[in-house]
């Protein structure tokens, strides 16, 4: 019922490296100046529907300073605050294998060179991946704990369409599958409550992601950001966003599917507070993941009961 001498009844990625390298791991996110082919033309203009100008990232550090910089301020700034010993490189912000490969190894060696980093998770989308960029992050396994974060949101083809996801699930799959043939941990991005959007379609998913087994799922709330075209569609009337009973309800639905092997990433991202229209309860991130373990008691279950 519980995970990794903890009192969660899902299988917590922080709990799963604090056991493995027997201290907790923090992350540090790295702003390393990449792009993103459905932001630049390449693919399409203006990205996303949810996607704000900072792709995503933290803001921890700016792209101002070299990767190495910001891995030894995070460093410096972790251990002091909380005592940090070990750390994990985070490429957040865009796709952060939308370079050539040679540039890649670069800033990834760069990210490894400070002696307290043990692993390396890079976020990117499935379309931004090939065999000799797998090849280059294969390299890490042997030494570091080295991830891959995808992009994917959702299986159903028609609401990556809706979303101008700018690739289809099939695209997500073969990344997938060539991921795993390197023996690369990968972590998988969903998003509730997308627009026409059923409990079902959001249940096929999970199935989909436990048929996987998938290593690591990200569980986001879709979230309208100042100066997206989705927050204009909730501006207009256009979509609607969960409320947080929905939410919390959910997320323990996608929980049980999930089988007890697949880490549990995030279960509650709440973005910048100062870009955010909707929905504010996200603001109170702990009160959000407190509902989700309240809810798992109340229904006496856990993640991987319905797997």
């Amino acid at each position: 019922m519980y995970y990794n001498n903890t009192d969660k009844r899902y299988n917590q990625y922080s709990a799963y490296l604090k056991n493995k390298f027997h201290a907790k791991v923090y992350k540090i996110t790295i702003d390393a100046g990449f792009s993103c082919p459905n932001r630049d033309g390449t693919i399409s203009n203006g990205g996303c529907i949810f996607c704000d100008s900072g792709g995503s990232f933290s803001q921890a550090h700016s792209s101002l300073l070299s990767v190495k910089e910001q891995i030894d301020a995070g460093v410096g700034s972790l251990s002091q605050k909380f005592k940090a010993k070990k750390f994990m490189a985070y490429f957040q912000a865009y796709s952060n294998t939308y370079k050539p490969v040679n540039e890649l190894k670069s800033i990834y060696d760069e990210s490894l060179s400070h002696p307290d980093v043990i692993g390396i998770s890079i976020g990117t989308r499935p379309d931004c991946v090939d065999d000799e960029k797998l090849d280059l992050i294969a390299g890490y396994t042997k030494n570091y704990e080295t991830w891959i974060e995808y992009g994917l949101q959702s299986i159903h083809d028609r609401t990556l369409k809706f979303i101008n996801r700018g690739h289809d699930y099939k695209t997500f799959l073969t990344a997938y599958e060539q991921t795993k043939q390197r023996n690369i941990n990968v972590c998988v991005h969903v998003i509730l409550g997308l627009p026409d959007e059923s409990r079902e379609d959001m249940i096929e998913t999970a199935k989909e992601l436990a048929r996987l087994e998938v290593d690591g799922v990200k569980i986001h709330c879709l979230c309208a950001m100042k100066n997206t075209k989705l927050a204009q569609m909730y501006e207009n009337g256009q979509v609607t966003l969960l409320d947080e009973d929905e939410y919390v309800s959910l997320v323990c639905d996608f929980l049980e599917v999930l089988p007890e092997t697949t880490t549990i990433h995030r279960l509650a991202g709440n973005g910048l507070q100062s870009l955010k229209v909707a929905p504010l309860w996200l603001n109170k991130k702990f009160d959000v993941l407190n509902k989700i373990d309240e809810e798992l008691i109340r229904r006496n279950t856990c993640q991987g009961v319905k797997a």
